[in-house]
């Protein structure tokens, strides 16, 4: 592993990682700071937002193989990665330019990364752990990374050891978590070794295990208390692979080329010779032949409507619809409280009018809908009740 911190001179910074080891590059915001104006008030300390863009000098990008992290303007930013054999013997130049977000001023660095090739690479065995309680700028850290080594040393005793890659799991499909609970995004870390895995970490393969994980259960590892303590491992995702036993396929694929279009000369554009155009057809198909269509069909239509007799009964007979509509609107505007039925004056053979049994200001919510105008009353004491209706009768 290469762990390598930028300098503030302005001169070009050589590092020297190995093929098929992990790479890592902290850019510092406290080197950047003395090439930026002071801060605006004497005696206070600056924390300026301080960001960093990475990429290949005479390209937009950096390299495939090479990331980039920062989380907040106000951390450093980490360059790691995993260089692999084809690019040994090729210097690599990354342009460094940090911007200060408060004085929008910018600086520049050149990082020229010479990858070296190692004996051992490629370590034949290796082992891909997934850590949910780590965020990759986390692990990406030197003594953090330095303790998970040292645990898995502890665990497989191999004679070499080495991170191969770190890889963030978003960069796997992974969900970005909630921020509750201080969760993680999770890391994959992968490490090769050169001798055989250990029994521990060949646990999880036991039918027993295998099914835990089916059922979303952990497995049970003898190890495991020792990585528990500051890591928390997913072992049903661990991932052992033996490269001696690994099939290569050689596929045929074409060379990739440089990414450039051939030259082809200079852009030659139509002669001035060319046939002029008539659209006066055209605009007579698109919109003289639908307005002459239109203006036909608005003719027979107010022939109809005007000039024949039915007609003429339409428009007649739709005005007298409209009249009665607007005088019972003007009376509906007009009309007092209806009052029931047998409320109303009634009119006598002398021509009277008869005020109403009930007083405007009467209560008329629980009136029936019929009265009658005439109470009945007992008969007198000593007279039937025969003669009582008979002179009903008679009043009627």
């Amino acid at each position: 592993m290469v762990v390598t911190i930028l300098s503030r001179s302005h001169a070009d910074r050589n590092v020297y990682p190995s093929a098929g080891v992990l790479f890592v590059h902290v850019l510092e915001r406290e080197h950047f700071k003395g090439e930026f104006p002071p801060y605006p008030k004497p005696g206070d300390s600056s924390n300026d937002p301080i960001t960093f863009n990475t990429n290949l000098m005479g390209y937009p990008d950096r390299p495939g193989w090479l990331r980039y992290i920062q989380r907040t303007s106000h951390s450093d930013g980490v360059l790691y990665g995993s260089p692999t054999a084809e690019h040994v013997g090729k210097a690599t130049i990354i342009e460094i330019t940090a911007y200060n977000r408060r004085t929008f001023e910018t600086a520049r660095h050149n990082l020229v990364i010479n990858i070296m090739s190692t004996e051992e690479y490629p370590l034949p065995y290796q082992a891909e752990f997934f850590i949910k309680n780590m965020n990759v700028e986390e692990m990406l850290a030197s003594e953090v990374l330095g303790d998970f080594l040292g645990a898995v040393k502890n665990v497989w005793q191999p004679e070499r050891l080495n991170a191969i890659n770190i890889t963030s799991a978003l960069d796997r499909g992974g969900r970005v978590p909630l921020p509750i609970n201080n969760l993680k995004e999770g890391v994959y870390v992968m490490v090769g070794a050169d001798v055989q895995f250990s029994s521990c970490l060949r646990e999880v393969e036991n039918p027993h295990n295998q099914l835990r994980c089916s059922q979303e259960m952990e497995p049970v590892i003898s190890c495991d208390k020792k990585f528990r303590a500051q890591f928390d491992i997913d072992w049903c995702k661990i991932n052992l692979v033996d490269i001696t036993k690994v099939v290569m396929i050689h596929s045929n694929r074409p060379d990739p080329g440089t990414g450039v279009l051939p030259d082809i000369g200079e852009y030659n554009p139509p002669s001035e010779s060319l046939k002029s155009r008539d659209f006066f057809a055209d605009f007579l198909i698109t919109l003289a032949v639908p307005s002459a269509v239109a203006m036909v069909l608005f003719t027979i239509l107010g022939y109809s409507m005007c000039c024949r007799r039915e007609g003429v009964i339409q428009l007649v007979h739709h005005s007298s619809i409209q009249k009665s509509t607007k005088e019972l609107r003007s009376m509906s505007k007009n009309r007092e409280i209806s009052w029931p039925l047998s409320t109303l004056p009634v009119f006598s053979q002398s021509g009277e009018v008869v005020p109403p049994i009930h007083p405007d200001n009467y209560e008329t919510t629980s009136m029936p809908l019929m009265q009658t105008q005439i109470s009945l009353r007992p008969p007198p004491t000593g007279q039937p009740a025969y003669y009582h209706k008979r002179g009903l009768r008679n009043l009627e």
